[in-house]
């Protein structure tokens, strides 16, 4: 990468760490591997009841494979032959977690996470339950303002998940958020989390790399 881009991009994160601290939150750069897993063992304790939500970052970085290494009781929801019911009581378990593991579709520059879910699971475990919530963001997930988060939802992360899961929705033919009533629709509830009440319960981890969509 072009050095003059690269010292934008570290400027753009550090003024995202700032204003994310600024809120509450509590904001790590992240810019190997070995320093992400470094810090994940300082976050998470051995014997923690440890949840997570869908996500391809969590996949394409490691941490999925990370945590089920760890000494935790890991409710994964992903196991092979669990029924609709059972998937279902797996995501409830989060609630009463130590620490939910999840990454965001949108982090504003001046320190707002934008996120859009089908069933609210993820969203609403983000917002109340877990003692501690660690979310796990590639720098490409940063944008300038709420309205660009709102853009990138409909233009990238909406369509690129909805083919991904394979649902009959118009935004897999198009490319871009149709505002639709399709019975596959995965916007059903939209979140923005900005200051926090509980101090660094919510801890951002941002990535020097692109993951997830």
């Amino acid at each position: 990468m072009n050095q003059w881009v690269e010292n934008l991009k570290q400027l753009r994160i550090e003024k995202t760490i700032r204003n994310l601290e600024k809120n509450r939150m509590k904001a790590y750069h992240i810019t190997s591997k070995e320093q992400l897993f470094n810090t994940l063992d300082e976050l998470v304790q051995d014997g923690e009841k440890v949840c997570f939500g869908g996500s391809c970052t969590l996949e394409e970085t490691g941490v999925l494979d990370y945590l089920k290494s760890r000494n935790i009781e890991l409710k994964d929801r992903n196991v092979p032959g669990l029924t609709p019911e059972q998937v279902q009581s797996v995501m409830a378990e989060a609630f009463t977690a130590d620490t939910y593991f999840a990454s965001s579709n949108a982090v504003t520059e001046d320190g707002i996470l934008y996120n859009v879910d089908g069933r609210g699971n993820r969203v609403a475990a983000m917002i109340y339950g877990p003692k501690s919530v660690i979310l796990i963001v590639g720098y490409n997930k940063i944008v300038p303002t709420m309205q660009d988060a709102i853009n990138r939802m409909e233009k990238i992360a909406a369509p690129a998940n909805t083919m991904r899961l394979s649902c009959n929705t118009p935004c897999v033919k198009t490319g871009e958020c149709m505002h639709c009533h399709s019975e596959d629709r995965v916007c059903c509830a939209y979140v923005a989390l900005a200051h926090q009440r509980i101090k660094d319960r919510i801890k951002v981890l941002i990535l020097d790399d692109s993951y997830g969509f």
